[in-house]
């Protein structure tokens, strides 16, 4: 193996040609990628103006050695194209910069071409000095050729495009040199380290070495270099025949995610992490000859993958139908089970009716569950097991419809769901996107009325251009609450009554005019109701008013539907979900002498978070509460005995060393000392089934965050934050963190019609402050409009502990993080994001 140090011009020079083998990734790099290495190049030529030897380190260059004769040498770049590549494009803008501006000195264009191009006196293929995978090619040829304008649709061509822009910019008229300058930067400027495997050098190890120290291949791309170095001198054939129909229809994303998902039929405990070491360990036991079909396998499956990503490809309407809702519900998890039916479909063992069926089936399930506000924290683990559990069967929809209802899987009986309606907080179960969807299929079973006749609906509904509104409002008016307290039966006082039922699913329905209803009374909002087209809210404004008794039949209602419309489960499973507090506590306390239980796995069993269940812990006094330790067996570092503690004084390693648990040299018990989620559950009388299997992977920078948070905040206040941050994803937002060493907490709101750049209304930092962006928000529309960032001010004034004076509209007002410890006050933080939601997507539905 070859090692040294090289500028692209010794790359380039000579009777050579580096071929890109047909497994490598195609051409891929961005405008942010190409910004950057333009920015290096056009410093490093102002740097060579004062130090001729400057030079700019560019990335390693891995090669292998392929034929060599008197034509040339042949090299195949195993690792590197993606630069190289970019810098042949550099070089064609260069040479074509100079026809542009330099007519009367072809020599120029020429020496560019002939010495880094092409060997003028080869032809076809064999003339290139750098041939790209087979999918780039034409383009590859259109632009050295000189006919860019026969590329096509092409990355290559958007890399030529933006250095030609980049040299117009550049070329100052006054400096006759500079555009010479930029080409000594480029071609002895620009340093590789070249690695040439000879002989019996591995290729593929240094390779996989240099990918496993931070380059940035995935884990799809390992894969599929994998497979074309099995394949050997086959590889061009099954390229072409097979594998350039297969990468047409998948982004690169989609490619990793193939051999997830199909990792996941099999190994469903399997992390992401390990993709390429099982699915290469598994194709290591086949025969070369076997790795054809593995290859027709692949592509076989990522038609059906395309088919779940594009639901339009699907035949069957019964079918697409269903992957259409799937696709709306917007849950990756659930890719690997719908893969594996159309799979048993293609083999024949499913019809078109099954599948639809078993589709049904799934949606069932997750609804059911969202209804009655199940613990999200097992539902992945459930859903990758299922193909696994039916592999076998003879009757795999009947055998879905019996893995669902066995186990505590939460799949909710009609008994439940008819409890659920009224009381549960749908509002805040799932994502925003999911409820929304609910409650858009429910307005297709709700029956259209043809005077005493009631007629099933038919007409579907396109909930995405429409908010959930609370019919009684969420912050109430002194009108609203007589209304409703002439009615309160049970309930001792309205704000009782109120509280259980204002975030039922009794109470929401949707709406186009969210900021129109507001909290007005019921008999202005059933005026805007009526005329509604959607027979939901024509059904609400037929009632007289809106109270508990209208709630609880509309509720009914609703449950009678849901039960009608999603197929239950065949036996009564029996949940549980009480406040994690109780459960918790039964956990620690049933930790028996001589064991260790992980904060990880008790959250998982209690369905809560780790950071505020360790603070519970830390303040509870419960007996046993040492027996808990950090993932690793250590104690936490925050550890410190409760005042009511016998063993006040004493160090913790020595009490549990007393019980029995051994530590290694390191201070960490023994894992096999460790009580595991299956045998946390037992010890309190719960069966976690298949939940229980494998953990769960933690969301690591939210963990960072809320331990950032939980060092200087109390248990309510970390509570109350993750209650804020899961209430603005429920809304359809989504969560970025700061890099520092203090991580802060964005809520963005993504891009949209009219609004290219990302939008956040706050910034949360764990020292104890929320930051209202309004300079921020000045550039973003919607709020660029001051009347906007002013009712928004406004909105938060009304929470206790807020107080933003009329002057900061352009600054970065905060309020502190400890005001939503109070259940009340985050309420109407999370009503003001949901307002400020509805707003994006008020302009959102008046720009698309």
């Amino acid at each position: 193996m070859d090692v040294q140090e090289t500028q692209l011009q010794s790359v380039l020079a000579g009777v050579k040609q580096y071929r890109v083998p047909l497994y490598q990734r195609t051409y891929s790099w961005s405008s942010k990628q190409l910004g950057r290495l333009w920015d290096d190049i056009v410093a490093l030529a102002d740097e060579q103006r004062q130090n001729s030897r400057a030079t700019h380190f560019t990335g390693s260059l891995v090669l292998s050695l392929g034929q060599v004769g008197a034509g040339g040498t042949e090299f195949l770049v195993v690792d590197g194209q993606q630069r190289l590549t970019t810098l042949t494009m550099l070089l064609c803008a260069l040479r074509d910069h100079y026809k542009e501006t330099e007519p009367d000195r072809p020599e120029k264009a020429a020496r560019v071409e002939e010495t880094y191009l092409v060997d003028r006196f080869k032809s076809g293929d064999e003339k290139y000095k750098l041939l790209p995978t087979q999918a780039d090619r034409a383009a590859f040829r259109a632009i050295v050729g000189g006919t860019p304008e026969h590329a096509g649709t092409s990355g290559l061509l958007e890399a030529y495009r933006f250095f030609r822009a980049g040299l117009h910019r550049a070329d100052d008229p006054e400096d006759p040199h500079d555009i010479d300058r930029i080409e000594a930067a480029v071609l002895s400027g620009l340093v590789f380290v070249s690695i040439t495997a000879r002989g019996d050098d591995n290729v593929y190890r240094i390779f996989e070495s240099l990918n496993n120290t931070g380059l940035k291949l995935t884990q799809g791309d390992l894969i599929r270099n994998y497979l074309f170095m099995r394949l050997g001198t086959r590889g061009e054939d099954v390229y072409n025949d097979i594998w350039l129909d297969l990468q047409r229809k998948l982004s690169t994303n989609d490619l990793e995610t193939l051999f997830w998902l199909d990792l996941q039929r099999t190994r469903p405990d399997s992390k992401p992490g390990d993709i390429y070491t099982a699915q290469v360990e598994r194709m290591n036991a086949l025969p070369d000859e076997a790795i054809v079909d593995e290859v027709r396998r692949f592509s076989d499956l990522a038609s059906m993958l395309q088919v779940i990503r594009s639901p339009l490809h699907e035949s069957s309407p019964a079918v697409r139908r269903q992957l259409e809702r799937l696709s709306l519900w917007g849950l990756g998890a659930t890719d690997a089970l719908v893969l594996h039916l159309l799979d048993l479909r293609a083999g024949g063992v499913l019809t078109d009716d099954e599948v639809a069926r078993g589709l049904q089936l799934l949606e069932s399930f997750l609804v059911r569950r969202l209804v009655i506000g199940a613990p999200a924290n097992a539902l992945s683990r459930i859903l990758y097991r299922a193909p696994l559990e039916i592999a076998d069967a003879s009757d795999a929809v009947d055998a879905l419809h019996r893995y669902f209802s066995s186990g505590r899987k939460y799949f909710a009986t009609d008994a439940q769901i008819i409890d659920a309606v009224g009381t549960k907080q749908f509002y805040y179960q799932g994502k925003y996107h999911q409820r929304r969807a609910v409650l858009g299929w429910l307005e297709e079973t709700t029956p259209m009325r043809a005077g005493d006749r009631a007629l099933p609906g038919k007409e579907h509904v396109d909930p995405s251009t429409m908010t959930i509104e609370h019919i009684m409002p969420q912050s109430p008016t002194a009108e609203w609450m007589a209304a409703a307290s002439r009615n309160l039966g049970e309930f001792a006082t309205f704000d009782d009554f109120h509280e259980a039922t204002v975030h039922s699913l009794a109470n929401l329905t949707l709406t186009a005019y969210n900021s129109e209803l507001s909290n007005h009374p019921f008999e202005l909002k059933r005026d805007y109701l009526r005329s509604s087209s959607m027979r939901m809210n024509m059904e609400i404004a037929d009632r007289p008013s809106w109270d508990r008794t209208a709630i609880e039949e509309r509720g009914r209602a609703l449950a009678e539907r849901i039960i009608a419309t999603w197929t239950g489960p065949i036996s009564e499973p029996a949940p549980e979900s009480g406040f994690p507090a109780r459960t918790v506590s039964d956990l620690v306390q049933a930790i028996p002498a001589g064991r260790w239980a992980s904060y990880g796995d008790l959250a998982q069993v209690a369905g809560t978070h780790p950071v505020p269940l360790g603070q519970f812990i830390a303040g509870s006094g419960l007996p046993g509460a040492y027996r808990v330790l950090g993932r690793r067996g250590t104690i936490s570092p925050g550890f410190s005995w409760h005042t009511n503690s016998p063993f006040q004084g004493r160090d913790p390693l020595d009490v549990l060393a007393d019980e029995g648990v051994e530590f290694n040299a390191e201070g960490r018990a023994s894992t096999a000392q460790r009580l595991g989620v299956p045998e946390l559950a037992a010890l309190i009388g719960l069966s976690m089934g298949s939940d229980g299997d494998a953990l769960v992977d933690e969301d690591d920078e939210r963990t960072a965050f809320l331990e950032s948070l939980a060092k200087q905040h109390s248990a309510a206040t970390v509570f109350g934050v993750g209650e804020l941050i899961e209430g603005w994803e429920r809304l359809g937002g989504h969560i970025s963190y700061g890099s520092t060493a203090e991580p802060s907490c964005f809520l963005e709101a993504g891009t949209g019609p009219g609004r290219p750049k990302s939008i956040w209304p706050f910034t949360i930092y764990p020292y104890g402050s929320v930051e209202v962006v309004f300079q921020h928000l000045m550039n973003r529309p919607p709020f660029d409009e001051p009347e906007l960032r002013e009712e928004l001010r406004e909105r938060l004034n009304r929470v206790a502990g807020i107080r933003i004076e009329s002057d900061r509209l352009e600054k970065r007002p905060p309020f502190q993080v400890d005001v939503l410890a109070d259940r009340e006050a985050r309420s109407m933080v999370i009503e003001t994001l949901e307002w400020f939601m509805a707003e994006l997507a008020r302009f959102d539905a008046e720009h698309a």
